[in-house]
């Protein structure tokens, strides 16, 4: 199931056109739409985020992060007024 998942997230094609060897595109729909709707997808790489920052020898958890124009724009920032 998780190289269907990820073999549609590389190829970026539609479910319709996963190749016949995987299982039907609407059972890997289905099993991506619920991980992502119970939160598996995040659980997952909260986890794989800890596990490779501890072996390069870094805190498990970032400490800062960044945000984009586009992505502070679209969550409601304005330069003069702070938060909305």
């Amino acid at each position: 199931m998780l190289n269907a998942i990820f073999y549609m997230l590389r190829a970026g094609c539609a479910w319709r056109l996963l190749p016949h060897d995987f299982p039907k595109w609407r059972t890997v729909y289905g099993y991506f739409r619920q991980w992502q709707e119970d939160g598996t997808w995040k659980k997952l790489n909260h986890i794989l985020r800890k596990k490779i920052r501890l072996k390069a020898g870094r805190n498990a958890n970032p400490s800062a992060g960044c945000l984009d124009s586009l992505t502070v724009s679209k969550k409601g920032w304005r330069w003069t007024r702070k938060w909305l």
